[in-house]
């Protein structure tokens, strides 16, 4: 009797066992849980855990779909967009964003990322080309670029948080020229480049001339100023010898005399080719021959006599 029960209770556990096992799901950390009974959503588990959920899935009972909760990215890649004034450029972006409202996620698109990823694909591609054709060739190269993100990417915030997705953050990854406008645009950026180098070049010339300017005319103006003290001092030095010769006269009048007629002698016969047409007797002699300066008694003079008168 035994025997034949053993095959019974060994079935009745197997069965036990699989409607404990399909009762039973895990939610880890990177992920988000959606029960759905009868096609309706059941409950919405987003914290990490062991849950618990009625058995036989395959009836329609209970069905657990699995949604991703960390940060997501999806590309959109060579899409050719043309800015003002006519030039395109080969454009790629990506996009990264995570799944906030997990119940509307799967109202929406019934929790397929694929779709939700093709609706906002078609979103970034409409708002790359509308942000681009409102600016000029240079913005996409320049430090614009980060406001043209943040724009594109409060573009697609609306759609996103109608599927329940949070966008963190829009990219361009890569802006090029098209091969049919590259040649062309880089000319225009080439002359413009000659153009601003020229200006630059003709701003440093008439700056180099204005200060070359500045610096003649300090020169001028720290010449005369100089040459203004020279004078000055030089005529405080005159005042000076004067002053000193004046006292030295009152002081010793003979030896003021005795100088200033060597000085005299060294002036007038420095030089060999100096010819003097004087008499022995001039006062400029006076002491060449007599150290006392005391002059020659002058020759007597004689009178001629009167002629006897008729």
């Amino acid at each position: 009797m035994n025997s034949n029960r053993l095959p019974v209770i060994i079935i009745l556990l197997a069965v036990v066992l699989v409607v404990v096992y399909s009762s039973i799901f895990v939610v880890n950390a990177r992920e988000q849980a959606i029960v759905v009974r009868f096609g309706q959503i059941q409950s919405v588990k987003t914290e990490p855990g062991i849950y618990f959920k009625l058995p036989l899935a395959f009836m329609d009972a209970d069905r657990v779909q699995i949604v991703e909760k960390q940060a997501l990215r999806f590309d959109l890649d060579n899409i050719r967009v043309q800015v003002r004034g006519g030039s395109t450029f080969d454009v790629d972006a990506f996009v990264i964003y995570d799944i906030k409202d997990v119940r509307k996620f799967r109202e929406t698109v019934s929790g397929d990322r694929e779709a939700a990823e093709a609706r906002l694909r078609t979103q970034l591609d409409s708002s790359l080309r509308r942000v681009y054709g409102l600016r000029d060739f240079d913005a996409a190269l320049s430090d614009e670029r980060v406001a043209m993100m943040l724009e594109v990417r409060d573009d697609l915030h609306g759609d996103a948080e109608n599927l329940g997705i949070n966008i963190q953050d829009v990219r361009i990854r890569r802006t090029d020229l098209t091969q049919q406008v590259a040649p062309q645009t880089y000319g225009r950026m080439r002359a413009e480049r000659l153009a601003e180098a020229e200006l630059l070049r003709a701003q440093g010339t008439e700056e180099g001339q204005r200060r070359r300017a500045i610096a003649d005319r300090q020169v001028v103006e720290f010449t005369a100023e100089a040459q203004r003290d020279a004078e000055i001092i030089r005529g405080q030095g005159d005042a000076e010898r004067n002053r000193i010769f004046a006292d030295s006269f009152g002081k010793n009048p003979a030896f003021f005399e005795f100088y200033r007629s060597m000085a005299a002698y060294s002036t007038a016969l420095s030089s060999q080719d100096t010819t003097l047409v004087l008499s022995p007797n001039s006062e400029f002699f006076r002491y060449f021959d007599n150290p006392a300066g005391t002059m020659p008694p002058a020759p007597p003079q004689t009178t001629a006599p009167l002629a006897p008168s008729n």
